[in-house]
């Protein structure tokens, strides 16, 4: 096998196999012994996250969605209304100190944890760019191959027509 993954990227890459870097040798090596690249990489990543990963994950969905803005709005506007107008002695008078510090605190814990996200959906979108260049570079090696085929199938069917061609002419030129 080791020679026809060399006879593969001298012939599709005009390049020798220990000149390629080792992505293209894996996908040579792959289209050699005739096994598939493509995966679904979203699933086999989404079973190696930790639970750490998995809980940023979802906090930041809640937090960068409408449900998040529109429960957030509804505490801060009840909290408003309960401490100025509805209690006779409020637990957080206006300038509402208490509700700024739960706001900060909120905000202190959630940007850090939807930076974590950010950063491992980075570093996933990095990986699935890697593997989805070795699934499109497998699929154009193979339509270069496909072409060296057919290419191969019309120069032996031109060779075919010229020796009936010639055939035809002796037996034209003879009788």
């Amino acid at each position: 096998m080791d020679d026809k993954v060399r006879e593969l990227a001298e012939r599709l890459l005009s390049r020798g196999y220990d000149d390629l870097p080792a992505r293209e040798q894996k996908v040579l090596r792959r289209i050699a012994a005739r096994t598939a690249i493509a995966s679904n990489f979203n699933e086999r990543y989404d079973q190696q996250l930790s639970f750490g990963e998995r809980v940023a994950d979802r906090v930041a969905a809640f937090g960068g969605s409408w449900s998040f803005i529109i429960i957030f709005s509804v505490v801060i506007v009840l909290w408003v209304i309960a401490n100025a107008w509805l209690m006779t002695r409020p637990a957080d008078p206006y300038p509402f100190v208490f509700l700024n510090l739960i706001l900060s605190m909120l905000a202190a814990i959630q940007a850090p944890v939807i930076m974590m996200s950010q950063n491992r959906q980075a570093a996933k979108d990095r990986l699935e760019a890697a593997h989805d260049y070795e699934v499109n570079l497998k699929a154009e090696l193979e339509i270069l191959s496909l072409h060296e085929k057919v290419d191969d199938i019309r120069v032996r069917q031109l060779e075919d027509i010229c020796l009936r061609l010639e055939a035809k002419m002796d037996s034209l030129t003879r009788g």
